[in-house]
C-alpha cells in the first residue's frame, strides 16, 4: 500500500462553490495526517497568501497524490507534469462533461477513503503520448491536433507510420489520440471509442477531403510522423487542448507512445461502461 504525506491540490478557480470544496477537501486531510499542498490560486481560495501556494507546475513533483478540483481542462493542465513525476491524480468534477474528473462531489470523500485505505485497484494507468517538435518534447494525455487556422485554406499533411508513408492527406487537420483522448475531440471529429487500457493509437481527419480516409486505429508501439506540406498557411499544433504553437512551413511533429503513464485515480462507484453511459446519455 502506497504512503501518501502530501497531497498537491489543484483547482479551477472560477467554478461555483469551489471555495467551499476547498475547505472541506483540505479539513479532510488534516484529519487524516497528510499535508496539503496548495496551488498559488487555491492558496489563494483558502484565504491564504497566494505566495505560501506552488506554482502548478511543481505541484506533481512536491506530491504523493494530486487532487484536482474542476473540469477536464484543468485536468489536462496538471497532467503532463504528474505522468512526468509518477503521481496519481483523482478529479472531483466540478465542470461539465467529466471524463477525467469523474468523482462527483458528493463521492470525494468516499474515493479518498477508498484511495487512502489501500483499494489500489481504483488507479487506472493511462497511456501517454510523446510528441516532439521545434517546441520541444511533451508529454500528452489526449490529443496531439493539427488544424488550420480559421480564416485558412484547407491544408496537406504528410503522413508516415513507422517511417512508412501512409498518405498525403488534405484536410481541415488531423488528431492524433490516445485511448483516453478517443472521447474527446477525437470523438467529436467521428473517431472511434477506445477502451483505456486497449494499446492503441487513433488517427483522426478532420472534415478529410479525400472522403475514403477514414479514421485508423494503430499500435501503440507504432511511431507516426506527420509533416506540414502547406506553404503560407496559418497551421497550429495543439497538445491537449492546452499548449502548442503555429507550426512553420516544412516541420515535422513526430509522435510516440511514452515510457511514462499517468495513474488516473478512478471512482469506486462506477466503471468505464457505466461512465460512458453516464456522459454520453446512452441511458436517455
Amino acid at each position: 500500500m502506497r504512503t501518501i504525506r502530501r497531497a498537491g491540490v489543484v483547482i479551477k478557480p472560477h467554478a461555483p462553490g469551489v471555495e467551499r470544496v476547498l475547505a472541506d477537501l483540505i479539513l479532510y486531510f488534516e484529519r487524516r495526517g497528510i499535508e496539503s499542498l496548495l496551488e498559488s490560486q487555491a492558496a489563494e481560495k483558502a484565504g491564504r497568501p497566494a505566495s505560501s501556494g506552488l506554482p502548478r507546475e511543481e505541484i506533481p513533483a512536491a506530491s504523493d497524490l494530486v487532487v484536482v478540483l474542476g473540469g477536464d481542462g484543468t485536468f489536462l493542465g496538471i497532467a503532463h507534469a504528474a505522468a512526468r513525476a509518477g503521481v496519481p491524480v483523482l478529479g472531483v468534477n466540478m465542470g461539465s462533461l467529466g471524463f477525467l474528473t469523474e468523482v462527483p462531489i458528493a463521492e470525494m470523500a468516499l474515493a479518498l477513503d477508498a484511495l487512502l485505505d489501500g483499494r489500489e485497484d481504483l488507479i487506472s494507468p493511462r497511456m501517454v503520448l510523446e510528441t516532439s517538435w521545434s517546441g520541444g518534447t511533451e508529454l500528452v494525455l489526449n490529443d496531439v491536433v493539427i488544424n488550420k487556422g480559421a480564416k485558412a485554406r484547407m491544408i496537406e499533411l504528410g503522413l508516415a507510420v513507422n517511417g512508412n508513408d501512409v498518405a498525403t492527406l488534405r484536410a481541415d487537420g488531423l488528431i492524433v489520440a490516445s485511448p483516453t483522448g478517443s472521447t474527446a475531440y477525437s470523438l467529436s471529429a467521428g473517431g472511434p471509442i477506445i477502451q483505456p487500457h486497449v494499446p492503441a493509437i487513433v488517427l483522426t481527419p478532420i472534415c478529410p477531403h479525400t472522403l475514403t480516409f477514414r479514421p485508423c486505429v494503430i499500435s501503440s508501439d507504432a511511431s507516426v510522423r506527420i509533416a506540414l506540406l502547406t506553404k503560407g498557411e496559418k497551421v497550429f499544433l495543439t497538445l491537449d487542448g492546452q499548449r502548442g504553437g503555429r507550426m512553420s512551413d516544412g516541420e515535422a511533429v513526430a509522435i510516440k507512445r511514452a515510457e511514462a503513464v499517468l495513474e488516473l485515480v478512478t471512482s469506486p462507484r462506477r466503471r468505464y461502461f457505466g461512465l460512458l453511459r453516464e456522459k454520453l446519455g446512452w441511458a436517455e
